[in-house]
């Protein structure tokens, strides 16, 4: 896949960056390396690889899962404007 200059326009419009007409053709050069990296690593034979976390084996730590509030929910209300019981109160914005 090659990535044309209208291209290289279009993805900096998506993520906001601005950039000047000078820029685009090292930029369409730069996305071109990238996606280049990208097709050779899917060449790679990985069957058989077990996935990690880490590059040194290790098992990863483990906690009970418990459903708690936290402790501190006061604390967290004290800094909101209007609030009732437990829950922030928020202005009404759909009719």
């Amino acid at each position: 896949m090659a990535v044309d200059s209208d291209t290289v326009r279009r993805v900096a419009h998506l993520a906001r960056i601005a950039v000047v007409e000078d820029e685009v053709e090292s930029l369409k050069a730069e996305l071109n390396a990238i996606l280049a990296f990208v097709e050779q690593l899917g060449e790679v034979d990985v069957r058989g690889v077990e996935p990690m976390t880490s590059v040194t084996p290790m098992a990863m730590k483990m906690r009970q899962d418990e459903v708690n509030d936290g402790a501190i929910a006061d604390s967290i209300l004290q800094n909101a404007p209007a609030r009732e019981d437990h829950f922030f109160l928020v202005p009404k914005v759909v009719e």
